[in-house]
């Protein structure tokens, strides 16, 4: 009797196993010049923008690119530059996924956008620090916030190396590391 307890509690425990790793989210890899993040994305809260990021991925879109915009105890942005400052092509914006509970804190990445709600396409940004004024507060263009859609579960030290890289101006744009960051590559390492 004892042996069936075991054999039921072990064949539970398995399927348990089985089906928290199938529930994993998938995780990329953002390999810098500075060192390496690696970021789960949460498909479950932002599927269009999860999807959305992963096509660039798998095109290796972001190969290349730099973090163009850094901004101490803000965010450093990235995904949409390379090293000359020459903006890379994208597909067509998607629909803003702010609302979707998350919050810009700290180690979140979110995507970037212009002042109109649904015009993000390639460019992300990861917070440094809680950055309540971009969570989502209601659906005016106003209120509608940016939308996070996953959040660096290591390498924040490389993070923070590049919030605090010397930044200048390169016409037309302000804080420009001064010695560009360079993404050498984002992979998909689970999914």
């Amino acid at each position: 009797m004892a042996r069936i307890v075991w054999a039921v509690m072990l064949a539970t425990a398995l399927a348990a196993g089985t089906a928290s790793a199938e529930g994993k989210h998938p995780m990329v890899l953002i390999s810098t010049s500075l060192g390496d993040i690696k970021v789960e994305l949460y498909e479950d809260k932002a599927p269009v923008t999860v999807d959305n990021f992963l096509k660039y991925v798998k095109a290796k879109h972001y190969d290349g690119t730099i973090f163009h915009r850094v901004i101490g105890n803000f965010m450093i942005q990235g995904g949409g530059f390379d090293k000359d400052m020459k903006e890379k092509s994208t597909n067509a914006p998607i629909k803003n996924e702010a609302g979707n509970g998350l919050k810009n804190d700290t180690g979140t990445i979110a995507m970037a956008r212009t002042s109109v709600p649904d015009s993000a396409t390639a460019q992300f940004f990861i917070n440094v620090k809680d950055n309540d004024f971009l969570n989502h507060k209601n659906d005016t263009p106003a209120g509608i916030g940016y939308a996070v859609f996953g959040k660096v579960v290591d390498g924040m030290d490389v993070v923070r190396k590049i919030e605090h890289v010397p930044t200048t101006s390169k016409a037309p744009y302000s804080d420009v590391p001064a010695e560009a960051v360079v993404i050498k590559s984002i992979t998909v390492v689970t999914q």
